[in-house]
């Protein structure tokens, strides 16, 4: 596994996989080839569904501007080897001096293809959680200090002191701001609304569901309107972490520096994920996204509330569980319906698991590395409509203006009264 520096990054949304990836490996591309005077860039798969809504082909351009960059989006060409594939190609003077196939794996990471080494080296001598449980057992530590053990305490505290700060200021920014999020779905923000209606609200169930969800929207929305956030796996679930995270921080009175901690071990779960399965919705669906967003955040709160590693696994398995199957259907191809909502009521599921956790997990019966090969083979088994494409599901059947209309429709002839 890879260090979490390369797994948490921050950065502009909306889509880690359809902006970060392909800005980076038309920057390495780039500086590759710089006497090249033109550059083709050629999307496929879900690059080439859904790069319009994603942003894809404006984060190219305005990563190269000083030369001529040409982008196709390819629907007809298979891609055998991961769903996001893009082709890149440089000239000179007219004559082709280079080319390049990469695959953009899920947040933000980049693979080029035929390569056997990763651009980022690997420094985890574990690669499967029982492996890591044995070895904390046998030298008596916690994930945390593993972690650490790892990467080096004083590097990668430094490093998500800055993750930290960025998950913050996305909470408060989005708190904060109102309108309309880009896009033609016209969505208005909601976060605000949400927090401001939990002023007053007395019952403990109630306050935490209305100030995760006001958390996670903030968050989301950042995301969606091209914001700064940090993928935590990605950037269409970068709102379930940060809002766990800021409301443990502030209604436990959790100090910075235990939050970091909890920073490390949510993702190595989410570290874990993507070296065994996949954290790409358009390789095994939201489940891979949401759900992997849903285990980081759940094993933080279980580490937060001083669980034993039983009980951390098994919230961080309760929750990627319970989101098998799950779908990646944006509508119109943009990282908002129903992806903003998913990122909310994943926050809630992730408290939730952690005391269940609590209460029942000592005796767990499914262990995280299962259920993690369970969720990549889901996702291998879903249909390509469901996979990022907005081929399927809610991206199919929804249309808002033949929706409206039939509804006031159905009003004027009184069926809705």
């Amino acid at each position: 596994m890879q260090s979490l520096k390369e797994f948490y990054k921050i950065g502009n949304g909306p889509s880690s996989s359809h902006t970060m990836g392909p800005k980076r490996a038309v920057e390495f591309f780039r500086n590759k080839n710089k006497e090249a005077d033109k550059i083709d860039v050629i999307l496929y798969g879900s690059l080439a569904s859904t790069g319009k809504g994603h942003l894809t082909d404006k984060i190219i351009l305005d990563t190269i501007k000083d030369i001529d960059v040409e982008i196709k989006f390819d629907l007809e060409e298979k891609c055998e080897i991961h769903p996001n594939m893009m082709d890149m190609i440089a000239y000179k003077k007219g004559k082709l001096i280079d080319e390049m196939r990469v695959y953009s794996v899920g947040g933000g990471t980049i693979k080029i293809d035929g390569e056997k080494e990763s651009l980022v080296p690997h420094i985890y001598p574990h690669t499967k959680f029982d492996d890591i449980k044995l070895y904390c057992e046998h030298k008596n530590i916690d994930l945390c200090q593993y972690v650490y053990e790892v990467e080096g305490k004083e590097e990668l505290q430094k490093y998500l002191q800055d993750v930290w700060k960025a998950m913050e200021n996305a909470v408060q920014s989005g708190l904060k701001t109102t309108g309309l999020i880009p896009g033609r779905l016209k969505l208005p923000r909601k976060a605000k609304q949400i927090y401001d209606f939990t002023i007053g609200k007395e019952t403990a169930e109630i306050r935490r569901s209305r100030l995760l969800s006001s958390y996670a929207y903030s968050v989301s929305e950042e995301n969606a309107s091209g914001g700064i956030i940090v993928t935590a796996p990605t950037c269409g679930a970068s709102g379930v972490l940060p809002a766990v995270l800021y409301y443990m921080k502030n209604e436990y009175n959790i100090s910075n520096d235990k939050i970091i901690d909890a920073l490390a071990v949510a993702g190595l779960f989410g570290n874990l994920v993507k070296e065994n399965a996949s954290i790409s919705g358009a390789e095994c669906g939201c489940q891979a996204e949401i759900g992997t967003a849903c285990s980081m955040a759940a094993a933080a709160v279980a580490f937060l509330l001083k669980l034993d590693i039983d009980r951390i696994e098994n919230s961080a398995e309760v929750a990627m569980e319970h989101h098998l199957g799950l779908t990646c259907d944006p509508v119109y191809g943009y990282v908002q319906i129903p992806c903003i909502e998913r990122n909310a009521v994943a926050a809630m599921r992730a408290v939730d698991s952690a005391y269940l956790s609590m209460i029942l997990g000592q005796n767990k019966p499914i262990p995280f590395d299962i259920v993690v090969e369970t969720m990549y083979e889901t996702g291998k088994d879903l249909s390509d409509h469901y996979r990022e494409t907005s081929n399927g599901g809610l991206a199919k059947k929804y249309c808002r203006n033949k929706y409206l209309n039939l509804y006031e429709e159905k009003r004027k002839n009184g069926f809705c009264e």
